[in-house]
């Protein structure tokens, strides 16, 4: 009951009750874009499920109770023994079952299954980030399994099935598995040729006993996880089991679960192997070659990550203007929060429309398209640096947008707010993108070739893009000493791809705000100074959650 004393007025009511597909249109543009037309019925009524759910009270109600209660690690029973295992509350568990479900895990065999996927990972991101880690873990594996047939023929199965079983058993015995990656140690970081975990060969071909540390495991309650540790042949690719076939557990030793910034509901560890049974992936020595598949995967769900929130940012931004009033007008009215929502809605379908683009890349190049396959290698690793560092500005300037209801944990800001640092970091922080991107210029002119294709169709179009392409094609030109300069050029790369790409699909007002702004210099440094003569009208309504 209200109290004596006023009456709440002037207050958005919560962005619940959508479909989170049907009402983002980028997304669905995108995903009819790319589908063929055989493909597009069935994945609609796909996606606006997933997208029902995606927008319902339930689902967000669990989304902050996993937030709202980390994980936590036991590492004993009552009697003593080892069983180090990760309690999660009983929403992580609902969410991260609808998600499997959703066919989140389920992908690589399927016709057009990259970009619905895609479009799924990229909503499901907007509910509870956390729980997609493990769902993107399990979904990047089953390339990096591929170089060994007949682990691939065991695990791809489970890997790729709809059924969310928790239970630690004997993968033969589970209908679905989840899988977790460790790479990194203490002294390496990102220099994964570093790390000292030790593989001593074992009587059975390609089967190894692992001794050392991993400084961190992602999703430790995993199944399965796909491992780094040098054999004596160097750096080897391995399979490490959390049960064994006999049913015992194999040697896991949970050190410690991180205390992260965000990203509260997943659970990420610091493991020990003492004597740990692991299977070889690939060819001794050749570790890092064969995981690349699973990283690659894993960098591309960053970036469809990254717009996912920026999408969630943005919605919630622009349905709060829509309801607010404050000078005697709307919010959404006013010519400089219009502004502002404007900037920050192109930053969010610029991410958007390149990440769908990236999947129905991987979905060609899963076909064969070598070309296709080319162009991957260069924008992967340019999107994944740009399109991830443009996620924190957006969430905190879309925190804005809401005042000191957006600085409250109530609003659900905050949580978008920490976790929007994370996919910038995650398999590869900036400067190891910038320098991938580097390497792919130099050794990979197919790469090149493909990349500045792409982006050539749209020459004509639009002046500001055709001088960007120019600009670019000066630095490219003289690629000598260009390591200090590589996060400009790469950050180039990704500017003139998003062009390109809005000027071919998006509507003429998002396209002509985004060459104004971000290629031909006529915007600041900071969301809201777009040129007042653009139509952001129809770039705010374009953005708008809810019709």
């Amino acid at each position: 009951m209200a109290g004596s004393t006023h009456t709440v007025t002037n207050q958005a009511p919560p962005l619940v009750g959508h479909d989170v597909f049907t009402t983002d249109r980028a997304l669905t543009a995108a995903v009819e874009r790319h589908l063929a037309p055989e493909l597009r019925e069935e994945a609609r009524a796909e996606l606006s499920g997933l997208g029902r759910s995606c927008g319902s009270l339930q689902t967000r109600e669990w989304a902050a109770q996993a937030d709202e209660n980390p994980p936590t690690l036991r590492s004993h029973d009552r009697y003593g023994h080892r069983v180090d295992e990760v309690d999660f509350h009983p929403a992580w568990h609902r969410l991260l079952g609808k998600g499997v479900a959703a066919g989140l895990t389920a992908t690589w065999s399927r016709p057009g299954g990259q970009v619905t996927r895609a479009a799924g990972f990229l909503m499901w991101t907007q509910v509870e980030a956390g729980n997609c880690c493990p769902l993107s873990m399990t979904h990047a594996a089953v390339p990096a399994l591929r170089a060994d047939p007949e682990l691939a023929a065991e695990w791809e199965p489970r890997l790729t099935s709809r059924v969310y079983d928790r239970e630690l058993r004997p993968a033969p015995l589970k209908a679905g598995v989840l899988f977790g990656m460790a790479m990194t140690e203490k002294q390496g970081g990102s220099d994964v040729r570093a790390g000292t975990t030790a593989a001593r060969p074992l009587a059975e071909d390609g089967t190894y006993e692992l001794t050392g540390h991993k400084w961190f495991c992602s999703a430790p309650m995993s199944d399965g996880f796909l491992v780094l540790a040098r054999a004596p042949g160097g750096p080897t690719c391995f399979l490490v089991p959390r049960v064994l076939a006999d049913g015992t557990r194999n040697v896991f030793l949970i050190q410690r679960l991180k205390d992260k910034l965000g990203n509260r509901s997943n659970a990420s560890a610091e493991v020990e192997f003492d004597g740990t049974w692991a299977r070889r992936v690939g060819e001794e020595g050749r570790g890092v070659r064969t995981i690349i598949g699973m990283v690659a995967a894993t960098r591309l769900d960053c970036v469809l990550g990254s717009a996912g929130l920026m999408r969630q940012a943005v919605a919630q931004a622009v349905h709060h203007c829509t309801y607010r009033e404050a000078f005697g007008a709307k919010l959404v009215d006013q010519p400089l929060m219009r502004n502002v929502l404007a900037d920050l809605a192109i930053e969010s379908e610029a991410a958007t429309t390149l990440a769908l683009r990236l999947a129905a890349a991987q979905d060609a190049a899963d076909g064969g398209d070598e070309r296709e396959r080319a162009l991957l290698r260069l924008a992967v690793p340019a999107a994944k640096y740009w399109v991830t560092k443009r996620c924190a500005p957006v969430a905190v300037e879309a925190a804005e947008c809401l005042g000191g209801n957006g600085y409250v944990e109530e609003s659900g800001m905050p949580r978008l707010v920490r976790e929007s640092p994370l996919n910038s970091i995650w398999e590869g922080a900036g400067n190891v993108q910038a320098l991938d991107v580097l390497r792919a210029l130099g050794r990979e002119p197919l790469a090149m070739d493909a990349y500045l294709t792409e982006v050539g169709l749209a020459r004509g179009a639009d002046h500001r893009l055709d001088a960007a392409i120019r600009g670019l094609l000066t630095e490219l030109a003289d690629l000598g000493a260009a390591e200090g300069r590589a996060r400009r050029l790469v950050e180039r790369l990704a500017l003139v791809l998003q062009g390109s790409l809005l000027v071919r699909y998006a509507p003429p007002e998002v396209a002509d705000a985004f060459c104004a702004a971000r290629l031909g210099g006529d915007g600041g440094a900071a969301f809201g100074t777009l040129p007042p003569t653009l139509d952001l009208a129809s770039v705010v309504e374009r953005a708008a959650p809810v019709a």
